[in-house]
C-alpha cells in the first residue's frame, strides 16, 4: 500500500478509486483530511482502523456501501466514533450532534472481517453494494481529472487538460486505471515535501523516462 510508506501524510484524496479497505491509514498519524467519496467501502467497521488518528478533522465517506439507507445513523455512528472530527462529507460537525451520537450512533470496537482482496481491488463484491456505486467510464474519468487538477493547483502547478488526462484511458481495466490514479495522487502530494534540487533531480528522471516511452512508441509504429 501507497500509505504504509507515507507515515507523515496530512492529506489524502482517493475518492472514486475503488478503495474497500482501510487498514493502512491506521499508520498515518499526521492524516488530517481524508477524502474517499464513491469507493466501495462496504462497512462502517472500517472506521475501526481511523479511531487512533489523533489529527483527523475531515473525513468525506459519503456515496460508499457503508452509508446504508439510514444517513443519520450513519452520520450519528461516525461521530460518536471519531468524536475529533470537524467536517463530515462536506457538512460542520455540530456539539449537539456529538452529543447525539452517544445515543444513536453504534459504537465499533473491532475490525471487520477481511475480504480478499489483492492491490486494493477487490476480486468479490456484493452485486447490490457493486450496483450503488456503478459509474460510466465519463464520470469515473471527469472525477479523476477534477481531483488531481485540485491537488496540481495546490502545488502551483498547471492543470492537465482533458485530451492529455485522457492516457488514463477507458479501454484500461478499472483495477490498473484505479492503480495508476493512486501512484499519480501520491507523487503529486509527495512533491510539496521536496526542495529545489530533490525537484531537478525528478524532472532530469522525467524527461529519461519520457524520451524512453516515446522512442519506443516511435519503434512500435
Amino acid at each position: 500500500s501507497i500509505c504504509r510508506d507515507l507515515p507523515n501524510i496530512e492529506v489524502i484524496t482517493f475518492s472514486v478509486n475503488g478503495i474497500s479497505d482501510l487498514e493502512p491509514l491506521n499508520q498515518c498519524q499526521n492524516l488530517s483530511e481524508l477524502y474517499l467519496r464513491k469507493n466501495n467501502i462496504a462497512s462502517l467497521n472500517e472506521l475501526f482502523y481511523l479511531k487512533n488518528l489523533p489529527r483527523l478533522r475531515v473525513l468525506w465517506l459519503s456515496e460508499n456501501p457503508c452509508c446504508g439507507s439510514d444517513p443519520h445513523r450513519y452520520r450519528m455512528t461516525v461521530l460518536r466514533n471519531l468524536p475529533s472530527l470537524q467536517k463530515l462529507d462536506n457538512q460542520a460537525v455540530t456539539e449537539e450532534e456529538l452529543s447525539q451520537a452517544l445515543v444513536d450512533g453504534e459504537e465499533i470496537t473491532a475490525p471487520p472481517a477481511r475480504r480478499n482482496v489483492e492491490n486494493g481491488c477487490p476480486e468479490s463484491v456484493e452485486s447490490s453494494a457493486a450496483e450503488s456505486t456503478t459509474e460510466t467510464e465519463s464520470e469515473l474519468l471527469n472525477f479523476s481529472l477534477e481531483e488531481t487538477n485540485k491537488i496540481r493547483e495546490e502545488l502551483g502547478m498547471k492543470p492537465v487538460p482533458r485530451d492529455k488526462f485522457s492516457s488514463f484511458s477507458p479501454r484500461e481495466t478499472d483495477c490498473n486505471r484505479k492503480r495508476r490514479n493512486n501512484v499519480l495522487n501520491a507523487i503529486l502530494l509527495l512533491m510539496k515535501e521536496l526542495d529545489a534540487e530533490s525537484l531537478e533531480i525528478i524532472q532530469q528522471t522525467v524527461g529519461r523516462r519520457l524520451q524512453a516511452l516515446q522512442k519506443k512508441e516511435l519503434q512500435e509504429e
